[in-house]
């Protein structure tokens, strides 16, 4: 598979959104910044969002909703940079609406029953224009908080905690059909599928398994960011190892595409006509890349 530099330059890229005019849309966390990325590789900034953004999509509205996870305390050794804990300034995490054509924003939830959001990571929307977001937490040398994955309405009138204590849980998918979702967990590096029974709310789980375990991954991989393909496989960005896992939903064997020179590679997502145009965020190197992937990827509900 080839892969194509678009840009390097990023200060911690993640949450790609592919749009119709060609252009991608993405965080820069370490930066606090929405930034778009031009064909030609030129990154314009829509917002400085402050704290970390981090997961973003494209919702009813044609405003982008952005994963704020509060910021992180950053590290950088061997040309890598990378998060390493939460900064002294950390106040909570949010959902942010921002406009894409005038940078306005807003901040559309920061908690839940009381509960400040921790760490909002990834998120996805439905058919019916709500959204699920995972919140993996937030850590220091002394604590690892436990996570969990939420609904929300696009209007800012209600969310919920859809279930919880999970592990560090980042990457958040439906499957085509809308009637499944699945969560990758980093620390666990495990996808985890739920079946929906109405909006926001999950089938009962047996008592001896948080979930219906797809697969863990052997040896120290760390999973992030993930995108459904057109088939339902779900395409995990596999930190360490440096690259993309395909996992079938049913279990099956999980094939490997590997990202060279990152082990920060983040996050995927699909576009184009066909939707077999795939870009991926290497972010430890600040890398977008571009490539023509083997199968379609899911078309998303509301991509503009």
């Amino acid at each position: 598979m080839k892969l194509t530099k678009v840009c390097d330059g990023l200060d911690f890229p993640e949450g790609p959104i592919a749009m119709a005019d060609g252009s991608v849309i993405l965080v820069e966390i370490r930066r606090q910044t929405l930034s778009r990325v031009l064909p030609d590789g030129r990154i314009d900034v829509i917002a400085e969002l402050g704290g970390g953004p981090n997961g973003a999509a494209v919702g009813p509205d044609g405003k982008i909703y952005v994963c704020n996870n509060g910021g992180f305390i950053w590290t950088e050794g061997d040309g890598i940079t990378r998060p390493a804990g939460t900064p002294a300034d950390y106040v909570s995490g949010s959902i942010q609406r921002v406009d894409p054509q005038t940078g306005a924003f807003e901040t559309i939830y920061d908690s839940c029953g009381g509960q400040p959001l921790r760490g909002p990571n990834d998120i996805v929307f439905d058919a019916e224009g709500g959204f699920y977001f995972t919140d993996l937490g937030k850590s220091t040398t002394d604590y690892v908080h436990h996570g969990a994955f939420y609904y929300a309405k696009a209007d800012g009138s209600h969310i919920n905690r859809v279930h919880a204590p999970m592990i560090t849980p980042n990457g958040i998918g439906l499957s085509p059909d809308d009637k499944t979702v699945h969560v990758a967990e980093t620390r666990t590096s495990r996808v985890w599928s739920y079946d929906l029974i109405a909006p926001g709310e999950i089938a009962p789980v047996t008592f001896d398994k948080p979930g219906r375990l797809v697969v863990t991954l052997p040896d120290y991989q760390l999973l992030d960011s993930l995108a459904v393909q057109a088939d339902g496989q779900i395409c995990v960005a596999t930190l360490m190892r440096g690259g993309i896992s395909v996992v079938p939903a049913d279990g099956g064997p999980v094939q490997f595409v590997e990202v060279p020179g990152d082990p920060y590679v983040t996050n995927i997502c699909f576009g184009g006509q066909d939707m077999r145009d795939a870009w991926i965020t290497a972010s430890g190197t600040g890398c977008l890349y571009h490539t023509r992937w083997p199968s379609a990827g899911l078309r998303l509900h509301f991509n503009g």
